[in-house]
């Protein structure tokens, strides 16, 4: 059997890659839009991929079964459980096979049987995976959303994210339930879960890749937990705020993700075309001009109305929580341009396009340097902008009210006396609780901050004045803080 585990970090995603060296068939799992290596590890490998499914309507990327369909002809095998209003509307369309609890996908000599396990999504579905020839019966599971190693996923993505109501508990329980069929397992199975530490789909996921049934009853915590009412309660609690973005995930991939077929770059955009769309765009809600450089740069110069996303590990948490997902989209970053006017072979604007049409982003008009575009911006006579900024010191001294864009979790463990609670990803929608005047916008380190000010500037409240250092900052200094 040839087994090989895909891994993205910038989505904190695994998708997974299983053929029969007999037969050269393969199948992937939960594969993403960039379905270039697949297509490249099956060639290299002599295999050819014949079946294509996924655990479940993902939330947090558009998934690449359909594109990956469109390129190899592979049938697709996509979750029939969970009811009316979790089935995949394309699937007709595609000719894909349903498939239920208890049915089997062959592989050549692979077998998958279909093990159905809702909580995290109705529909969400298990592969316990069996070599044959090997006669020893399965040897691990791909879990995708449902099993983490040290957490499982998060129940409460549909209401909290989707915005369908009272389903977050009724959801907990459910998954509580499909663990009982988890720790019924043989604990030699592998356990190949579709996320890693650093997901928002659960709140403590693991850095190991792999682990085993009998490990996660044993340090999992929510496998280890037995008290159903107790199990509720915990994984219902300290969830981060999911990203904006999730909800639109949610419904292309039920309906059915475009397919991109040949993709097609962002191109180089002059600095003198730059400058006159904010001219005419600066504030325009469908019209976004993202500066990829870090924060600590952009609050010293950058370009008013921009806004700043330090393309890094949450680069596409950010943005997707901030910009519509029908935006088009300029980038500037620290990659020049090649000879021809395409994007640079290594860099963050190459990096951060890939990401962003990962989740969904398709209007990538173009990009610059950002040094070329301040400079021209310079030449043309107009202004660089940068932040008002304070430290814990100065603000400890004086009056001005403070609005923490950090995560619930972190608001809960502490914060500074008489702060504002809004946070970074729930900002666009509530402008109208800023406070009149001047005041001060501080996260955990200083990073999100920068995002949050960036937004507010180009909102209009160029009376935001960033924090930085942060609460780290506060706190290492003594000041006072408030327990939630």
């Amino acid at each position: 059997m040839f087994f090989r585990q895909l891994y993205d970090s910038s989505l904190a995603q695994a998708s997974y890659v299983i053929g029969c060296q007999a037969t050269r068939e393969a199948i992937v799992i939960d594969p993403l839009r960039d379905i270039g290596q697949y297509l490249e590890l099956a060639q290299r490998e002599g295999l050819q991929i014949s079946h294509i499914s996924e655990t479940h309507i993902h939330a947090d990327f558009v998934s690449g079964a359909r594109e990956l369909r469109a390129a190899t002809n592979a049938t697709l095998f996509l979750s029939a459980e969970g009811g009316q209003d979790w089935q995949y509307r394309y699937a007709a369309a595609e000719g894909a096979t349903l498939v239920h609890d208890g049915d089997h996908i062959s592989v050549g000599n692979i077998d998958l049987e279909v093990m159905h396990t809702p909580g995290h999504t109705p529909e969400h579905i298990c592969f316990i995976v069996t070599d044959k020839p090997a006669n020893s019966g399965p040897m691990g599971i791909l879990t995708g959303d449902f099993v983490f190693v040290g957490d499982v996923g998060r129940p409460d993505l549909l209401e909290r994210a989707a915005r369908i109501r009272n389903t977050m508990v009724e959801g907990a329980h459910t998954l509580f339930r499909s663990l009982d069929r988890f720790r019924k397992l043989p604990d030699h199975l592998q356990v190949w879960p579709g996320h890693g530490a650093g997901s928002a789909c659960g709140k403590a996921l693991g850095a190991v890749p792999f682990s085993t049934v009998g490990y996660e009853k044993r340090a999992n915590w929510a496998v280890a937990e037995t008290n159903e009412a107790a199990f509720v309660d915990a994984v219902l609690s300290g969830q981060p705020e999911p990203p904006r973005y999730f909800a639109d995930m949610k419904r292309i991939n039920r309906d059915g993700p475009a397919i991109l077929g040949v993709r097609t770059q962002p191109v180089a955009i002059s600095p003198a075309s730059i400058i006159a769309w904010l001219d005419t765009n600066a504030s325009d809600a469908q019209r976004w001009v993202v500066d990829l450089r870090p924060g600590a740069e952009y609050s010293e110069a950058h370009l008013p109305g921009t806004l700043s996303v330090c393309y890094g590990r949450s680069f596409s948490t950010w943005l997707g929580s901030l910009v519509p997902i029908d935006a088009e989209i300029v980038l500037l970053g620290n990659s020049a341009a090649s000879g021809n006017g395409e994007l640079p072979t290594h860099g963050d604007v190459q990096l951060a396009a890939r990401d962003l049409v990962a989740i969904g982003f398709d209007n990538i008009q173009g990009f610059a340097n950002a040094n070329d575009v301040l400079e021209a911006w310079q030449r043309d006579g107009r202004t660089i902008a940068s932040f008002s900024q304070t430290d814990a010191g100065q603000l400890s001294q004086n009056t001005l009210p403070t609005v923490d864009v950090r995560g619930r979790s972190e608001w809960d463990k502490g914060h500074l006396p008489h702060a504002i609670h809004i946070p970074l990803g729930t900002l666009p929608e509530r402008l109208s609780e800023l406070p009149a005047g001047s005041f001060v916008v501080q996260c955990q380190s200083g990073a999100r901050s920068v995002v949050a000010t960036s937004l507010l500037h180009r909102a209009g409240r160029s009376d935001a004045i960033n924090l930085t250092g942060g609460f780290e900052q506060w706190q290492q200094a003594g000041f006072p803080v408030e327990i939630a």
